[in-house]
């Protein structure tokens, strides 16, 4: 399996409904690494998995209208808390969707893995197909 990974970061707001989440139910602030893993079985004609600069320009596309926003007031968290897996999913979603578009040009990329370091001790990920 080849991978091409590449890593931005982002700050935002959030609170949390549930008496699991203690102090974090109130209003604070999060930074968080995202690296995103584009893995494929074997690489296009030209020898890449993708493009890493347009591989960094989608990821930037789908971190930007999170950026310095309260993610309680995004319509994309309504409902729902925005934990670390929940924000996970969403940016695999959208870079899902980047290339499923063709946005990133002709690629080899069969699977993502989009993991944010909400610390330098603590992680998570989402993985899937995507095709």
């Amino acid at each position: 399996m080849f991978a091409v990974e590449v890593r931005d970061h982002i700050m935002v707001a959030h609170s949390f409904k549930g008496a699991v989440f203690g102090p974090a139910q109130g209003l604070h602030g999060a930074t968080f690494v995202v690296d995103v893993a584009f893995l494929a079985s074997d690489l296009t004609a030209d020898g890449i998995v993708v493009d890493i600069g347009l591989a960094h320009e989608a990821l930037k596309g789908v971190l930007a209208p999170l950026a310095y926003r309260n993610l309680d007031d995004l319509p994309a968290f309504a409902g729902r808390n925005s934990t670390t897996e929940v924000l996970c999913r969403h940016i695999f979603d959208g870079v899902a969707d980047a290339v499923r578009s063709g946005t990133l040009g002709e690629t080899a990329i069969t699977r993502l893995k989009v993991t944010l370091h909400e610390s330098h001790v603590a992680r998570a990920w989402y993985e899937g197909e995507v095709i």
